[in-house]
């Protein structure tokens, strides 16, 4: 895995990441992504792990929310400020599995599977610790993920179009290796002209209940599945989810009066 960086997906899919995009069914559900969110980001900032081309922060920014930014791809970002309101948006670049950005959060988020770019079940659990760490007591860490299923391969490999034109077509090309949960995937554009072009793109999925037990270990707890954006109820026909999670209240602390009066029954 040398060769892939986590910039790699990014830098290289930025100039057609929009294009691709808007035939994909995801940005059917843009707007009622951009609703939930809204409706749960409370008073103070926000901030989006893999910000890409803003899909998502524009439209929180035109609601008159502060968001913030991470992404590992400066031509990601490039993109975004190349649209109105783009360049106002502060964003830090680097892995978010380490979230070096400073103050605190009432929302954090990270959407289209995202999460899974984090390639080692470790690099996973360190941002959702960073996450818990820039929380404000109140806030939320919402994720949208698929749900893994293992039966889309044939024999750990996968080949599918996902368009085809009259004079080029865009394949996808997939390996899975269910002993470390991963996947190596790429996009591949052929054209009538000869030309052959690349998106690679490398995952670490993990499975609702995996990712229940990292928030866990991270001091989150889970305060509500559902099966889209529109709050749809999460079942096993599910084929992925919006997980909300929240802090765990740290316990109250005994009083020293009653550390004593224990003491004094002991004796």
């Amino acid at each position: 895995m040398a060769d892939y960086e986590h910039s790699t997906y990014g830098d290289r899919i930025a100039s057609v990441y929009d294009q691709f995009t808007s035939h994909s069914p995801v940005t059917r559900f843009t707007d009622a992504t951009v609703e939930f969110l809204a409706s749960i980001a409370g008073k103070r900032r926000v901030l989006e792990l893999g910000i890409g081309t803003g899909r998502i922060a524009l439209p929180l920014v035109a609601k008159g929310l502060k968001v913030f930014g991470i992404d590992a791809s400066e031509k990601m970002v490039e993109k975004m400020r190349a649209k109105p309101g783009g360049d106002a948006i502060p964003v830090v670049f680097g892995n978010f599995a380490d979230v070096k950005i400073g103050g605190q959060f009432s929302l954090i988020y990270v959407v289209f599977s995202t999460f899974f770019a984090l390639l080692t079940q470790e690099e996973q659990v360190q941002c959702l610790q960073r996450v818990a760490r820039h929380l404000t007591p109140e806030g939320t860490f919402v994720m949208e993920a698929f749900v893994p299923d293992p039966s889309r391969f044939d024999r750990g490999q996968r080949v599918g179009a996902l368009d085809v034109g009259t004079d080029r077509v865009r394949l996808e090309v997939t390996q899975h290796d269910p002993s470390t949960q991963s996947i190596r995937s790429a996009h591949v554009e052929l054209s009538e002209s000869g030309s052959i072009v690349l998106y690679p793109v490398r995952l670490r999925y993990a499975g609702p209940a995996e990712l229940d037990l990292m928030a866990r270990l991270a001091g989150m707890r889970l305060r509500a599945r559902y099966g889209g954006w529109n709050r749809e109820p999460f079942s096993a026909a599910s084929q992925s989810h919006v997980s909300v999670y929240e802090l765990i209240a740290a316990p109250a602390p005994k009083s020293p009066a009653r550390k004593s009066a224990s003491h004094r029954r002991r004796k």
